[in-house]
């Protein structure tokens, strides 16, 4: 064992995750429904790539520039999406994937001559949640609470651009928290592992996340491990094990021949 746990480390950690399930959850159960599985990557590379122009820009890495920066590239990704969408509907799958492409070799480019560039694309992909500050939760506190409140008023029926303007917001509040993988992890593998339940899949589904992120955490912090690609590792052996023992599709009846 190589360390012992310290709370003062796993729970504003831990807080990060909630909040970032908060709203992740329900939006991939969303992302589910309409086939559309790796627009949650697309729309976070973007958010980086925000993230990394500011970071050309010489801007305060912990400022409200940066948040701007990355919000308006996430905000900018999900209207593009919307069009193509509208466009080309039968490919929009195929179309995310190029744009995050474009964003990620974009991001590499930008920071191609920077000597710490690998290490800052590293943090925006794998996260730094074990060094999180609660000074740093109130910006996606605010935001969760808005994306919340449009997600009740509007009782999870999302119209195509209100869903991609979301889905922007949360990625954007969520992806300098945790990272890219852990956005990804945080909207797919617990609406996955529910997706057979008839009953409780919302509350099944944090449930699933939050373990993830408490066990990952604590596990980091005892064998000295990098704590986000812990964290999606124990969030999916537990999703994995939720669905397992959860109810089967029905095996649609063969016709006789």
């Amino acid at each position: 064992m190589e360390g012992g746990l310290d709370l003062t480390i796993i729970v504003p950690a831990l807080a990060a995750g909630l909040l970032v399930l908060l709203t992740h959850v329900p939006l991939g159960s969303q992302v589910l429904k309409r086939g559309i599985v790796f627009i949650d990557l697309a729309i976070a590379q973007i958010a980086a790539l925000g993230v990394i122009i500011a970071g050309v820009g010489d801007l305060d890495p912990q400022g409200w520039a940066v948040q701007g920066a990355a919000a308006c590239a996430a905000v900018l990704g999900a209207l593009l999406l919307t069009w193509t969408e509208k466009q080309w509907p039968d490919v929009q799958e195929a179309q995310i994937g190029v744009l995050f492409i474009l964003a990620a070799t974009a991001g590499l480019l930008l920071v191609a001559h920077d000597p710490h560039g690998g290490e800052h694309l590293q943090d925006l992909l794998a996260g730094q949640i074990l060094w999180v500050r609660y000074s740093q939760l109130v910006l996606p506190a605010i935001v969760t609470g808005v994306i919340g409140l449009a997600l009740y008023l509007l009782h999870g029926q999302l119209g195509r651009l209100p869903f991609y303007l979301l889905f922007a917001l949360a990625v954007t509040a969520s992806v300098q928290l945790v990272g890219v993988y852990l956005v990804f992890t945080s909207l797919i593998v617990p609406a996955l592992a529910v997706r057979h339940y008839a009953k409780h899949q919302l509350l099944l589904a944090y449930a699933i996340g939050a373990a993830g992120y408490a066990a990952g955490l604590v596990l980091s912090t005892l064998y000295d491990l990098p704590s986000g690609a812990l964290i999606v590792w124990c969030l999916t052996v537990i999703a994995v094990g939720v669905y397992a023992v959860g109810p089967k599709p029905l095996t649609p009846a063969r016709s006789p021949h």
